[in-house]
């Protein structure tokens, strides 16, 4: 791998991390839709924007073909609908999280999700855990008791959108199809319900598509491309690089997060959570230092071809 490569591939990642932490400044001016309305069309137009894509790209062929290997196989069709559904969840959560004041806790689930990833990895996967990685993971769990203990209940909202999203990469780390059809099969598998609910709402007159301002409306259709094109972004940067830098760049999008729910939604930050984020911060330094020093001892884990979204 050449460093213009290198170079491309760190501009596609950083451009996809950037544009996930930003997310919560899209959603601002559509705040008092429902958040399962903006899920539906968040699906909708997402399948609407990657059709279009393929038209553009002359890739129909393949998508019939890979669709047709995808039903005649229903193992690999479970994997994808698992994948699906997960995804859906997750951005239900999120989207409820953001629109109701929760920000930072959000941000912790994208924290803890490298670490609850490592854990799926152990039980599902017969991943081994090193010493530095099982640190790391107790430093973190600290973090989520001291919420808890706080709050004097489990911090759900981090919780859910680091375990759906960990659940995620791995239905992901079984599925081989080409990025820009997967993500069309997933939201094609879920798009029929949020279909069935548009319609609903549409009739029964509780709809706010194209019926308050055109800035709602064309923020609705535009859910579609925020969310496919920094997934896109993505996957073509995380074949250019190596899995340790897709490590330290994946910080970003919940440190832009937190500043966001801090600055711009000026939800409190208090002694009590800055305690709880220290002790996930310093488990997830733990965690990307043992796999810096891993990596370098075992160049195999530089190989881009190793990496799976």
């Amino acid at each position: 791998m050449n460093n213009r490569e290198t170079k491309i591939g760190a501009v596609y990642t950083l451009s996809a991390y950037f544009m996930w932490g930003l997310f919560p400044l899209y959603w601002i001016p559509i705040h008092q839709i429902p958040a399962l309305e903006i899920l539906a069309h968040r699906i909708f137009w997402s399948l609407i924007f990657m059709l279009v894509l393929l038209a553009a790209t002359h890739s129909f062929g393949n998508f019939k073909l890979q669709l047709k290997k995808l039903f005649a196989n229903a193992k690999l069709l479970l994997f994808v609908f698992v994948a699906s559904v997960l995804i859906t969840f997750n951005w239900l959560v999120y989207i409820w999280a953001v629109n109701n004041g929760h920000v930072i806790e959000s941000s912790m689930g994208y924290y803890i999700n490298p670490l609850i990833s490592i854990l799926l990895g152990i039980i599902f996967l017969k991943e081994k855990l090193t010493m530095w990685q099982l640190t790391a993971f107790s430093l973190a769990a600290i973090g989520v008791v001291i919420q808890t203990v706080n709050f004097g209940q489990v911090p759900w909202i981090a919780v859910s959108l680091a375990l759906s999203f960990g659940f995620y990469g791995l239905a992901k780390k079984l599925i081989h199809i080409a990025p820009s059809l997967e993500l069309t099969f997933e939201t094609l598998f879920i798009v029929p319900a949020a279909l069935i609910y548009l319609i609903f709402l549409q009739q029964s007159g509780s709809a706010a598509f194209g019926t308050g301002a055109w800035l709602t409306t064309a923020l609705l259709i535009g859910t579609g491309i925020v969310t496919a094109v920094p997934l896109l972004f993505f996957a073509e940067g995380a074949q250019r690089i190596s899995l340790t830098m897709v490590g330290f760049f994946q910080y970003i999008t919940p440190t832009m997060q937190l500043i966001i729910g801090v600055v711009v939604y000026q939800e409190p930050f208090h002694f009590i959570q800055l305690l709880s984020f220290s002790f996930i911060w310093l488990g997830l330094l733990v965690f990307t230092l043992s796999a810096t020093f891993s990596a370098r001892k075992s160049p195999a884990l530089l190989q881009p071809s190793q990496i799976k979204r």
